[in-house]
């Protein structure tokens, strides 16, 4: 059985920056739309579970990054400040003059917390699903990093290939115990790309799969980070390794040190993927917080 949308999607394509982006859109109604903003790999249209769960209407706006999904690729590699400018570009367009929420899991959350510092004005709350940077990196690591960085242009990485969508869906739920049969098989259909040959790939530029030959600097996230004035609610996932791999960097303690307007949530049976996993749940702290109850 395939999963049924309980709110139908609408798709357009915009373009930002020279780039066509393909959006997703839910709900009408007055007012600025929650802007969702998807994690690395991911589509906008796998946010449908988290819209489906709302108990009330609401005007949303979802793109998939460039380079993921059916937005457009670029010639080269993706920087991080790229998605930056997309989202100020986008935001003019669906947001223009008002505060925007945004809603971000993993790589969006991250996108989200670092706009929020770079234009508060723009930013009126944020709700970030598991994105608060990546693991502190020391300066020995940059000659390896670069060294891995030059080999993988050489022999640039791929993605995994599959004959038939059903496997896809075997190698999803896999990786998941988490995810159901249904929400597994709408995943995988938002997910992959028909070859030539009949088989499938992931929807996404494999040069995503570069690695950054810059390294992660922490430190400049937490100097733009202390600069978000927009109330945010962080939701972590109790089967996640998220705090983990961060280390101390994980800890509430660490988190408010940098947001002073923070509200902490955890899902106890989520993992990282906590959108697909526990939409329900995702959704009722999004709209308690949303309406000043969180």
């Amino acid at each position: 059985m395939s999963y049924q949308p309980r709110r139908a999607a609408r798709h357009a394509t915009i373009q930002l920056r020279g780039l066509d982006h393909h959006l997703t859109r839910w709900g009408r109604g007055p007012g600025p739309p929650l802007v969702l903003l998807h994690g690395w790999l991911d589509t906008s249209d796998t946010f449908q579970f988290v819209v489906d769960a709302f108990a009330h209407e609401h005007p949303i706006v979802a793109p998939d990054w460039r380079g993921f999904g059916r937005s457009a690729w670029q010639q080269g590699p993706y920087w991080f400040p790229d998605y930056l400018a997309d989202l100020d570009a986008l935001l003019e367009e669906v947001s223009p003059g008002v505060p925007a929420t945004l809603v971000g899991h993993s790589m969006g959350g991250n996108i989200a917390c670092l706009y929020a510092g770079v234009r508060p004005e723009r930013v009126a709350r944020i709700v970030n699903l598991e994105g608060f940077g990546l693991s502190r990196t020391r300066p020995e690591q940059a000659a390896e990093r670069y060294k891995r960085w030059l080999d993988e242009l050489r022999a640039p990485p791929a993605f995994s290939t599959y004959e038939t969508l059903e496997q896809f869906v075997a190698v999803l739920m896999r990786k998941n115990a988490r995810l159901t049969p249904e929400r597994a098989k709408f995943i995988a259909r938002s997910w992959a790309q028909r070859l030539p040959d009949g088989g499938y790939t992931v929807s996404a530029d494999p040069a995503h799969k570069l690695v950054n030959p810059v390294l992660y600097r922490r430190e400049e996230a937490e100097a733009v980070w202390r600069l978000a004035v927009a109330p945010t609610l962080l939701v972590l996932g109790g089967k996640s390794a998220f705090r983990a791999h961060l280390g101390a960097d994980g800890s509430d303690e660490y988190f408010r040190s940098i947001f002073t307007n923070l509200t902490i949530a955890t899902l106890p049976d989520s993992g990282h993927m906590m959108h697909h996993e526990e939409p329900e749940a995702v959704a009722a702290l999004i709209e308690s917080f949303l309406s000043g109850d969180g």
